[in-house]
């Protein structure tokens, strides 16, 4: 008879998306092994050229890119011949590119989905655009479980999203579950301390459900084309034989500076690094991974949550960005120190 593990791998892979999705992300990046080459000055002119040129393009949404995140790609090497700087156009071409991501995948209005969600229905909003309401509450079904959030940042101001694995549902609204992950990754770099631009991600990795390939392979087009150079790292504990599955199916269709990313650890080895990580060391190792710092207090499994307003939100997500910004605070007063 099967075990459960086995059962969850009953899923197919169709072998056209991966091909689309390995295309798709080739396309789009061309970086593959500049970025640990160093990087190179730019200048305060160069700097108000870019800023110009993004906030012509889009005025909406150009103030999402910090100054530090514009900076850092600026100053990579260039892919043609890393040993010269990115041309100005090429990085404005990148950057455009994120901003054109963001833009037809909607994610600077995604924010607003959460107030509409969590106001009653009632609302003239909510009862002139039906199918805005059908989408802004899809988008907070998929927060209510709790199963990602920002808790804390690293020694180094790295901002630390957290994922529970175990949390995640079996049969996901792919697009909503998506919008839910980019709607978390925004709110989390709106926060980040001043000067920092990548975040770290951790993921218990206990009782996962089954792997859906197309939520999988949208997540890292994601990662890809709306983050580039925003994961620093991310660490998952255990690794069963599911984790080992979507590794496999991600790994070949990942640029090769993105895979060299990823640390697959068991519990043991997974608690040392995030006594290293972890801005207060042993004492923000939360319980689940065997430490004492309870995220349940603020992040617990949907059914011990209440509404948050006269919606359907339960997620505290306005708390998370409270607490997540009061972290970031106190990392920027600790480097005064």
């Amino acid at each position: 008879m099967a075990s459960d593990e086995e059962k969850k791998l009953e899923v197919t892979v169709s072998s056209e998306e991966v091909a689309a999705a390995k295309a798709e992300i080739d396309e789009e990046d061309d970086d593959e092994d500049v970025a640990a080459a160093g990087e190179f000055e730019v200048t305060k002119e160069e700097m108000s050229i870019m800023r110009a040129e993004l906030a012509c393009e889009f005025p909406d949404d150009y103030t999402y890119l910090s100054d530090a995140y514009v900076k850092s790609v600026a100053s990579k090497p260039y892919s043609k011949d890393p040993t010269v700087r990115r041309p100005i156009e090429y990085t404005l071409e990148k950057l455009t590119h994120v901003m054109e991501w963001r833009e037809t995948n909607g994610a600077p209005e995604l924010e607003s989905l959460v107030h509409l969600a969590n106001g009653p229905e009632t609302a003239t909003e909510a009862v002139e655009q039906p199918e805005k309401l059908t989408k802004a509450k899809a988008l907070v079904y998929s927060l209510n479980n709790a199963s990602i959030y920002w808790h804390g940042v690293t020694k180094q101001g790295k901002p630390i999203l957290w994922i529970r694995c175990g949390r995640k549902p079996w049969y996901p609204n792919v697009e909503a579950e998506v919008n839910a992950l980019v709607l978390i990754a925004d709110a989390g770099i709106k926060c980040m301390p001043e000067g920092v631009t990548d975040f770290v991600v951790v993921s218990d990795s206990n009782s996962p459900p089954p792997p859906v390939p197309s939520f999988m392979i949208n997540v890292l087009k994601a990662l890809v084309r709306g983050y580039p150079d925003r994961l620093n790292v991310l660490l998952s504990a255990p690794v069963g034989s599911i984790i080992q599955f979507v590794m496999n199916l991600l790994l070949p269709l990942m640029p090769g500076r993105l895979a060299g990313k990823f640390l697959l650890k068991d519990l043991p080895d997974a608690t040392e690094i995030l006594k290293e990580w972890l801005m207060h060391g042993e004492d923000d190792i939360p319980t689940f991974f065997g430490g004492k710092c309870d995220h349940d207090k603020y992040y617990p499994e949907e059914g011990y949550s209440k509404n948050r307003g006269q919606g359907t939100l339960k997620f505290d997500y306005f708390g998370m960005i409270e607490r997540l910004q009061a972290s970031a605070k106190e990392w920027e007063e600790m480097q005064k120190e």
